[in-house]
């Protein structure tokens, strides 16, 4: 009788990162709320701050894991130029500010709920351009996240949202601008590294918010410690951190196993934003939370037989 082989420790390496990843983008998250309505942080200025210093340590760390490699090689052509500057604005600057709005006008558990919307725009895509042909599991997908959605925002009553409306639209732009960052993506990612690609689209978005937003107009010497240190960890773990173990931990486990482990995001988010920020959450939103994340889960274990169809 075989024995199945004990988990190797590079595995091991990937489950954790994977885990810490998802769960510091989600807490990130939580973390930026705070900022916007307690700290009374700008929006757009923690856009612009946090896409340049992400953008700069993701650079700095593919130079020095590649030292032999330029970290221009991505501006090569006329063609992965365009592609880079067009995915960088509207992919990552676009998730980034939308995100975030989502989160200054509504909370970060609401927000990051409905960015995980994604899946269903791009099975939308799909659809549409007739690459492939709606399932049985697409249509169980689709009805856990309209009920998902519906008692999530409104916990069961018609009359009232749980989030006001604008936050509910910034929520939804951030669904589909991760959409077109997932699908827009692949190209640049199967040619260049992603690190480069990532970190290369946070620094132009970067620049192109401090046109709107400058990061040296605020003087950070009159923060509070706590200030200080939410700002730091949202740069360093719920953006640099987070990006780098998730692509890490596709070394050492399946893209299918780091998609089901990354759905630890949502959940994070909800549960800071109830037991930090003490967000009341209703029995509905609850059961909403629970559908939506069914419907994550659901999408990734299909996700091969989808992609083959």
């Amino acid at each position: 009788m075989n024995q199945q082989a004990p988990l190797p420790k590079n595995r091991t390496l990937g489950f954790i990162l994977v885990i810490l990843g998802a769960s510091f983008w989600g807490i990130g998250g939580t973390v930026a709320q705070k900022l916007f309505q307690q700290e009374n942080i700008e929006v757009g200025w923690l856009v612009s701050s946090r896409l340049l210093l992400a953008g700069i340590l993701l650079i700095s760390i593919y130079k020095i894991t590649h030292r032999k490699e330029s970290i221009f090689v991505i501006w090569g052509t006329k063609y992965n130029t365009f592609r880079q500057i067009l995915f960088s604005l509207l992919g990552m600057l676009a998730v980034q500010y939308t995100y975030m709005m989502s989160i200054a006008l509504g909370n970060s558990a609401v927000a990051t709920l409905l960015q995980y919307l994604a899946p269903l725009f791009i099975m939308a895509y799909y659809f549409i351009t007739k690459h492939s042909q709606l399932t049985k599991q697409d249509g169980i997908a689709v009805s856990l996240t309209l009920i998902g959605t519906f008692l999530l925002l409104t916990n069961g009553s018609l009359s009232t949202l749980s989030v006001p409306i604008t936050a509910v639209f910034w929520g939804v732009l951030s669904g589909l601008s991760a959409a077109f960052y997932t699908l827009y993506a692949v190209p640049l990612l199967q040619q260049f590294h992603s690190l480069l690609v990532v970190g290369w689209s946070m620094l132009i978005g970067g620049v192109v918010m401090s046109v709107f937003y400058q990061p040296w107009h605020i003087n950070i010497a009159n923060w509070a410690l706590s200030t200080t240190l939410y700002f730091f960890f949202i740069v360093i773990f719920g953006t640099m951190l987070a990006f780098w173990f998730y692509i890490e931990s596709l070394q050492y486990l399946s893209p299918n196993e780091t998609s089901l482990l990354g759905s630890l995001e949502p959940l994070t988010a909800v549960v800071t934003s109830v037991l930090w920020l003490q967000i009341p959450f209703g029995g509905g939103q609850t059961i909403g939370t629970l559908l939506i994340l069914s419907m994550i889960l659901y999408l990734t274990v299909f996700q091969k037989k989808r992609m083959k169809s």
